[in-house]
């Protein structure tokens, strides 16, 4: 009755956790803690790597929504995010080290999961197992499961700087969550002018950036959902200023104006003593971040926790390989959850492992495996990254168009997330009272 999990990040910890509570005995496998990725550094479980926000709260949004289906499933993940939650306007954001080590108690005090601090090179075909390794597969199980399945996809991923609240210039910031969302001081502002906007989005597209091995700067293959800041401030002068810069729904209390361009930073912990760039995901060297970034008037004088770092995304073919239950369709052993499937964001990931947990039980246990609705997030990205007739796989996060048409469409967008999340949660509900989860 054991089932091996590779990986412990976000959608390995949701596995091992579906799998231990329904009885089965865990073998979670991980290199941390002694070895790291270059973009890991905590000695914890679900580490996050990047931002700390889960995205939006609201369950009529498709982030939303997703999480709201997570936590009909008894999803510890989320459990744990809502315990060590940070203000974030609309979006639940956490403490980032509170979490991990909410997610690493919960686990390792399970008498139902042994944790084995080893790097994997090989997975047993005759062992009911999941691979929830991460878009940081190491090179030797990466070549094995290539070697194994065929080409690997892979893009690049970006993380945002962390900074000091101690050394931001509170002369030249404000508190306020755009159109007064959240509690009103959710995000820290820091406005700037015409002036002071075009000169610093000149030394950002001319800044030098940080190599990346078997990686072409000139061409990059990223994920858009993580650009970079300098490679798309590239696209123009006013792209950044009409994306994660863009000033609209606040205003300056200085000037009584809204400003020209506004760089939004986040907590990152409860107390406040750090902050995240809000969208700046970077590969800049670590002097001209903090050269670049200097030219914004709240961070000339900024102490910077942790630079912003680019590392490779690996992911499979999934919709020529994968089954809408995550398990392989030439082998029904071996599972795959997490970004590697092509899932796209932290939610995203720990769903596509809840999923293969309970669908790994039931492997174990003979029983026929599960598909959620296609009426629900969870159910429509499982189904998306097996389609096979999805062409150009790119990797997938939560959104309403990967749901089936609503009848009668209404044209107002509110009313639309109200009415995907209605149906939704219907759904569920019945799917859950119908069936042994």
């Amino acid at each position: 009755m054991t089932v091996n999990v590779f990986g412990a990040g976000l959608a390995g910890c949701e596995a091992a956790y579906q799998l231990a509570k329904r009885g089965a005995y865990v073998k979670l496998y991980d290199m941390k803690p002694n070895k790291k990725t270059p973009a890991h550094s905590s000695d914890k479980l679900a580490e996050l790597v990047c931002s700390n926000s889960l995205k939006a709260k609201r369950v009529s949004s498709a982030a939303g929504l997703l999480k709201e289906e997570m936590r009909m499933l008894d999803s510890l993940l989320v459990n744990c995010a809502d315990k060590c939650a940070v203000p974030a306007g609309g979006a639940l954001a956490v403490d980032r080290e509170e979490f991990s080590s909410l997610v690493t108690e919960s686990l390792l005090n399970s008498e139902n999961i042994e944790f084995i601090s080893e790097e994997v090179v090989e997975i047993p075909e005759n062992e009911i197992s999941i691979i929830a390794t991460g878009p940081l597969t190491s090179d030797s199980l990466s070549q094995f499961i290539s070697s194994k399945l065929g080409e690997h996809l892979s893009f690049y991923d970006a993380a945002a700087p962390i900074v000091s609240a101690d050394s931001i210039d509170m002369e030249h910031a404000f508190f306020e969550s755009r159109y007064q969302k959240g509690d009103g001081d959710d995000y820290l502002n820091c406005p700037m002018n015409k002036e002071e906007y075009e000169h610093f989005h000149t030394e950002l597209v001319n800044a030098e950036r940080a190599p990346v091995h078997d990686f072409d700067v000139r061409d990059p293959k990223v994920y858009e959902g993580c650009m970079p800041i300098e490679i798309l401030a590239q696209r123009g002068l006013d792209t950044i200023r009409f994306g994660p810069m863009k000033p609209v729904g606040l205003k300056d209390p200085k000037t009584g104006h809204r400003p020209w361009a506004v760089l939004q930073l986040r907590k990152e912990t409860k107390t406040g003593e750090m902050y995240n760039l809000v969208g700046f995901q970077t590969n800049l060297k670590f002097d001209e971040q903090k050269r670049v970034f200097g030219l914004i008037p709240a961070l000339k004088n900024a102490e910077f926790f942790r630079y912003g770092v680019m590392h490779r995304n690996t992911f499979i073919n999934s919709p020529k390989l994968l089954d809408a239950d995550f398990s392989l369709r030439t082998n029904k052993n071996i599972l795959f959850a997490g970004q590697i499937t092509g899932v796209e964001g932290y939610m995203e990931s720990a769903a596509s492992g809840l999923l293969a947990g309970i669908n790994a039980y039931r492997i174990l246990n003979g029983k026929e495996t599960i598909v959620l609705p296609s009426e629900t997030m969870i159910g429509s990205l499982s189904k998306y990254i097996s389609d096979e007739d999805v062409e150009n796989f790119q990797p997938m996060g939560a959104n309403f168009g990967v749901l089936p048409p609503l009848e009668n469409r209404p044209r107002d967008k509110a009313l639309r997330g109200e009415m995907y999340a209605n149906r939704s949660i219907d759904c569920l509900n019945e799917f859950i009272k119908t069936n042994d989860i």
